[in-house]
């Protein structure tokens, strides 16, 4: 069963939850809502510097112990930042902001842009490759990567590369994250005209862009568990709940089901029903919420887009 959370968001990006109150960005405003129970949107407050340009602009968030985490575009450069959310919930706000980590390059397309808080308690950022596809390879590079730092922004101590806050490389455009009950890493990731790709992420593993995409059997290089056709895909956000991963689809129009004890199978769901999927969220109740992306300038909006709908599937 399908039902609608809110209607008439503006290209959001991701949804994250403070407490039970869920947040959501949107890329070209700017803007992160707050959710009342009945699903009304109100402003909680606008991420200054954000420069949207095609792909980029505010993208994702993510909120621990009080705090939003956005990554942003700002001109030639992505960001991350951090903001104290005050108040309470129906009058949150935004304090002052604390930069963890800038210059990360961005471009039209590309960017990335996820971000979420490992079990360790570590934030993990998906980093495109900002149209550089040999920066992918380059372990000193920051984009084509996924990086894993602290709440602060700098580089753990048991990271792969000593020193460096890259975690995983050899990425396009990574931009889901999502992990088991065992702790392990689950990444999404759009390829460019061959195979989209679902990825198990091993710290320091090497999952060949440029030099290979899709599933290619080559010593170095870590292939995915799962891929499909660019227009039955291009995979953004994920989650999982209990034994099953969940991945919102944008050009593919549909929801994925699939299993961690099979990860070379899956159902698919919502297919052409409700346009493009940006992201999937597992609501503190447990419920699936699924977020739309028909206003981003490359979806057919219907009345009311883009919307969050809360989908029940059997799991």
């Amino acid at each position: 069963m399908v039902t609608t959370i809110t209607t008439d968001l503006a290209a959001p990006w991701a949804v994250a939850f403070h407490g039970d109150t869920a947040l959501v960005s949107e890329r070209d405003s700017a803007r992160i809502l707050e959710l009342d129970a009945e699903g009304n949107p109100r402003e909680v407050g606008v991420i200054a510097g954000v420069a949207p340009a095609g792909e980029g602009g505010l993208l994702g968030i993510a909120v621990r112990e009080g705090s939003l985490y956005a990554y942003y575009t700002a001109g030639s450069e992505n960001r991350i930042e951090r903001f104290e959310l005050t108040g309470e919930p129906g009058s949150l706000g935004l304090g002052a902001g604390e930069m963890l980590l800038d210059g990360i390059p961005a471009a039209r397309f590309h960017n990335g842009g996820r971000i979420a808080f490992g079990p360790d308690g570590m934030l993990y950022a998906t980093v495109g490759d900002a149209g550089d596809r040999g920066s992918a390879q380059d372990r000193n590079a920051p984009t084509g990567k996924i990086l894993r730092m602290t709440t602060d922004g700098r580089a753990p101590e048991d990271n792969p590369l000593p020193g460096s806050r890259v975690y995983s490389y050899g990425h396009r455009n990574p931009q889901g994250l999502a992990w088991s009950a065992d702790g392990t890493l689950y990444s999404s990731e759009f390829g460019q005209d061959t195979w989209d790709e679902l990825n198990v992420i091993e710290p320091g593993g090497n999952y060949g862009w440029p030099e290979v995409e899709g599933i290619a059997g080559r010593a170095g290089f870590i292939d995915p568990v799962q891929q499909w056709r660019p227009d039955e895909a291009s995979p953004s956000g994920m989650a999982i709940s209990g034994g099953t991963l969940y991945l919102a689809n944008l050009r593919g129009e549909r929801l994925r089901q699939i299993p961690l004890d099979d990860l070379a199978t899956s159902t698919e769901h919502l297919v052409g029903e409700y346009g493009r999927l940006r992201d999937v969220t597992v609501a503190p109740d447990g419920a699936l919420w699924v977020l739309t992306n028909n206003t981003d300038g490359r979806g057919e909006p219907a009345p009311g887009d883009d919307r969050i709908l809360r989908v029940g599937i059997g799991h």
